[in-house]
């Protein structure tokens, strides 16, 4: 019985941004569980035909669909074509995101505004599109993937911890207006996970590897295997009446305080 629970078995998901990296982690939880996946990228196709051979050698049911998440009639279009050749959308996920790491002062203003526009502007645009459907329904579920930086600061990232900040916000407003139509809007915030964008900094020695390590209770990054669960749990009926919440899956960082280099 309480299996079920977590069943995603004739649904279809949206991950945005979900051809590499946490996003593609995620999906793969979803689909595992018998979602039909969405995959969204707006690289390249040829990226996206790869990463959905991916889902399909791992016997997933997957579709690919190119376009931006920052241009409104994009994704307008790209919504009632996966509507009309897949189904309706049950589960969205707003992964797509970038990060530029410039001091505030050094920053161009053009460049804070495309973080803004990828990291925050884009899951509204998306989320706009798909919740008609779901309040049409009575139901859905929307998951925003937030950041440590929605709680916290950090140099270097002001654009990207502003725009996650205002995510956190957003979903919770989602949650407060959409919540009379059975839809549950969540975040996840990740902590610091072993990603191939990671790979250079991970190693002994290396400043920011320590600093993790010795910042983590865990004492290590996450694996973007860990997300999985998260995701399942928000996109599934486990959370019908967890709504407005930010899940941080940071190995315990956002508990505690930290301690000094020396302890143990």
């Amino acid at each position: 019985m309480g299996l079920t629970l977590f069943d995603l078995t004739g649904q279809v998901a949206l991950v945005t941004g979900s051809t590499h990296g946490l996003g593609m982690a995620m999906a793969e939880g979803l689909g595992k569980v018998g979602a039909t996946l969405i995959v969204n990228g707006n690289s390249s196709q040829e990226k996206i035909d790869q990463a959905v051979q991916h889902y399909t050698d791992m016997g997933i049911t997957a579709k690919g669909y190119k376009f931006d998440v920052t241009d409104e009639d994009a994704v307008r279009e790209a919504i009632a074509k996966i509507t009309s050749e897949v189904g309706t959308i049950d589960i969205l996920v707003n992964n797509a995101g970038i990060i530029k790491r410039t001091p505030l002062e050094e920053m161009e203003v053009a460049a804070f505004k495309e973080v803004i526009d990828v990291d925050l502007v884009s899951p509204f645009i998306v989320s706009k599109h798909v919740v008609k459907g779901m309040i049409a329904r009575k139901k859905g579920k929307i998951i925003n993937i937030c950041s440590m930086m929605s709680a916290l600061g950090r140099n270097t990232v002001g654009a990207y911890a502003a725009a996650k900040g205002g995510l956190k916000m957003l979903t919770q407003n989602m949650a407060t207006e959409w919540a009379k139509h059975n839809i549950q809007v969540n975040g996840i915030g990740p902590g610091y996970f072993a990603t191939s964008q990671t790979a250079p900094i991970r190693v002994d020695g290396h400043p920011f590897n320590d600093f993790i390590v010795n910042r983590t209770p865990a004492a290590k990054w996450g694996d973007p295997s860990d997300l999985k669960g998260a995701a399942i749990f928000l996109a599934s009926r486990a959370s019908d009446f967890v709504n407005g919440h930010i899940l941080y899956v940071d190995g315990g960082i956002l508990a505690t305080i930290g301690k000094p280099s020396n302890e143990n």
